[in-house]
């Protein structure tokens, strides 16, 4: 006889919720590293230029405020060595933040590599590098960082500590918003105190980590450094570490709000009976109705205002140090992103602990579900004001809802809220069928069913059938009778996850009383105590899932609960890789700075040519420099030929023209002037539209010896 119970029913939880994780998993497990949300739009020199003599300083510019240090900032020379004066220097003005460091007189010519490193105002690390040369390029060993800060180990650490620190967050304030606000009852349930604890020890272990994580999040990307006391104490002193510290100190708030919630507040609701107070003597004595009130009232007031009072500075912590305290209106953006965060836990949170209740606990009441099916109602309004607020703040237009990898993820999340509704609506039609527990019939159907959940009972604890068999026909035989004793027992029937102490005393179990006919043993066995504790067990869980299982609605309801849990476990990890993703605003904003084009088309264009004219001393290497590379603007075209040994070379003429064939353009000529031994150089190169242009370069090294080489460039 196959026993199907609670275990089999957590498998298939298990099993949803694992799909639903790995759905998640394939979305997003190849996803880069966090994006940087400041840009860097300009420097000076810019990348890849070439200047007659050493500037004075580097200079940077970024599109948001950014965190910057004395070693922020550092300056190779060709062969590696660092030449900047080591101090940062603050250039930034009004709305413009720029940043530089000092370089020493007398550098010599070469190609020289800028690597610099920030902080983002919303906590995120950026990180780039780029060149450029003094007199002419030469080669270079400086050795610059291959990994992205905030990439690596360290980084999918920290994202993955960030994605379960809101899951902890969710459902912690989820759950306790449920019991208190819902189902009062609920705080008696394992399941449900198993859930709110796990969320809080979720989110304080996750924070910690992002605390020590900080450390190579932002600097070395080492994980070793999760030990540098040093780096933690300047971690403790930026804007994200300041989050995460109050954060655990509202955490410490949280456990005592969780030890009175199912402390004082579950005493609170016991049922009629299962307890009362005690005098000197050891009696129990009578509890006033009126007092047993009020005393509910206060614990459920008290905890309500404590509890949006600690979920709402939680909430903060997030919205202090992410995307809402930069940018547009932070202001107003942070107070609404603090209610975005709540509204997601209250629907989210209950609906994990309305699964958990569903599944293993005790039959959930409709007031219960309606109460929360209008909780939910309303975080979803609250969502959807927030988000379309958030949505105009960080995404600006239309056209970045498709054209930027922040609108497209939006997109997404839009369209999984719209999926999880759906389920909602449907769950809510399930709640409006959904019938209470009616105690009468489910006593009679204990009574009816009780010789086959013993015989189930037996099987496992391998005691013979026909034994148990005829303990549970005597029961049956005055089940009707007892059928209101029954249903009082079955309507309240605990979670299956049983107290240990009622197992160790089967003999005050009156579901199963000692056998009339067996002699009383003087001796007992020890095997056979914990065989009836075995039978109990069993017979405690198969009646449990009897009871959820004989309402169709609530079936149904379960169901389309698990399915709603599902979605929610993917819309929070794409929540998670929204939260860091450069927002469109920022992404157009760097555009507009560097003329409309994306920094990848709008940096100066280096080609290296080689020729052979075929003539004595015809061989060689040119090298084209167009900056800034754009079209609609004056360009300037640098031109230097090297012979194979390195060293600049002149020859008679050297003819440059531009081609679109694409738009049948050109070829349009470009007579560069000879300025010294192997430069020639020409101001004022026009190119009118972007795209893919031809260049072609003419080298004549004697009267008869020349050649043309032909070279793709793309102009943003």
């Amino acid at each position: 006889m196959v026993t199907t119970g609670p275990p089999a029913r957590r498998s298939a939880v298990l099993r949803m919720l694992v799909v639903a994780v790995a759905l998640a998993g394939a979305l997003f497990g190849g996803a880069v590293p966090a994006s940087a949300h400041a840009a860097l739009t300009g420097s000076t020199p810019a990348q890849g230029s070439v200047v007659d003599r050493a500037p004075e300083q580097v200079a940077l510019t970024f599109s948001e405020g950014v965190a910057m240090g004395d070693d922020s900032i550092r300056v190779l020379d060709p062969h590696g060595k660092r030449v900047d004066r080591g101090k940062l220097r603050n250039l930034c003005s009004g709305a413009t933040v720029k940043y530089g460091t000092g370089l020493p007189p007398g550098l010599g010519n070469g190609t020289y590599t800028v690597a610099w490193q920030a902080v983002s105002a919303d906590s995120h690390p950026v990180s780039g590098a780029f060149t450029f040369s003094v007199g002419a390029p030469s080669k270079s060993s400086a050795a610059v960082p291959q990994q992205e800060a905030g990439g690596g180990l360290v980084g999918a650490l920290y994202g993955i500590a960030r994605c379960l620190a809101y899951a902890g967050f969710v459902l912690m304030a989820g759950g306790a918003a449920f019991v208190v606000a819902c189902r009062p009852a609920a705080a008696l349930v394992r399941s449900v105190q198993r859930l709110v604890v796990q969320g809080w020890a979720l989110l304080t272990g996750t924070t910690v980590a992002m605390l020590l994580l900080r450390t190579p999040y932002t600097g070395s990307g080492d994980l070793a450094d999760v030990f540098d006391l040093g780096g933690l104490q300047q971690v403790l002193l930026t804007k994200p570490g300041a989050a995460l510290v109050s954060r655990l100190l509202l955490l410490a708030a949280a456990a005592l709000f969780v030890a009175v919630l199912f402390g004082a507040f579950a005493r609170a609701h016991e049922p009629a009976g299962a307890g009362g107070t005690t005098d000197a003597e050891g009696e129990t004595g009578a509890v006033d109705p009126a007092e047993e009130a009020r005393r509910r009232k206060d614990l459920t007031f008290g905890l309500g205002i404590g509890g949006v009072i600690v979920a709402t500075g939680l909430a903060a912590t997030w919205a202090m140090a992410e995307h809402a305290s930069t940018g547009l209106q932070p202001a107003v953006a942070m107070p609404v992103d603090v209610l975005h965060l709540l509204a997601v836990a209250a629907w989210l949170g209950g609906l994990a602990t309305l699964l958990v209740s569903l599944y293993w606990g005790p039959p959930v009441e409709r007031t219960a579900v309606r109460r929360f099916s209008r909780i939910a109602f309303g975080s979803v309004v609250v969502l959807a004001a927030t988000g379309v607020y958030q949505s105009w703040r960080q995404v600006g237009t239309w056209s970045a809802l498709t054209g930027t990898a922040y609108g497209r993820l939006l997109l997404l999340k839009v369209g999984l809220v719209a999926v999880l509704v759906g389920i909602a609506w449907v769950s809510r039609r399930w709640t409006a069928r959904l019938g209470e527990a009616r105690a009468a019939e489910a006593g009679g159907t204990a009574a009816a069913t009780d010789a086959a959940d013993v015989a189930d009972a037996a099987q496992e604890a391998g005691e013979p059938v026909e034994r148990q068999s005829a303990k549970a026909a005597g029961k049956a035989a005055a089940g009707a009778p007892a059928a209101s004793s029954t249903a009082t027992a079955t309507a309240t029937v605990a979670s299956p996850d049983p107290d240990p102490a009622s197992e160790e005393t089967p003999d005050t179990d009156p579901e199963v009383a000692p056998d009339p006919d067996t002699e009383p043993s003087t001796d007992p066995d020890p095997t056979r105590a914990a065989q009836l504790a075995r039978q109990q067990a069993a017979l405690r869980s198969a009646r449990t899932k009897r009871l959820r299982d004989a309402d169709p609605e609530r079936l149904g309801l379960r169901r389309s609960v698990l399915a709603e849990a599902s979605v929610a476990v993917v819309l929070l990890v794409v929540t998670t890789v929204l939260t860091a993703t450069e927002p469109a605003r920022t992404e157009a904003a760097v555009q507009a700075a560097s003329g409309g084009q994306s920094t990848a088309s709008n940096q100066p264009q280096v080609l290296t040519v080689p020729f052979d004219t075929g003539g004595p001393h015809g061989k060689g290497t040119a090298r084209v420099d167009l900056d800034p590379g754009r079209s609609g603007n004056a360009n300037e075209l640098r031109l230097r030929l090297s012979d194979p040994s390195g060293k600049a070379m002149d020859v008679p003429e050297v003819k440059v023209s531009f081609t679109q064939k694409a738009k049948k353009l050109g070829p349009l000529p470009v007579v560069p002037r000879h300025t010294g031994t192997g430069h020639w150089r020409a101001s004022g190169v026009q190119l009118p539209v972007p795209g893919q242009w031809q260049l072609s370069l003419l080298v004549r090294t004697s009267d008869i010896d020349q050649v043309t080489e032909i070279r793709n460039v793309k102009i943003g």
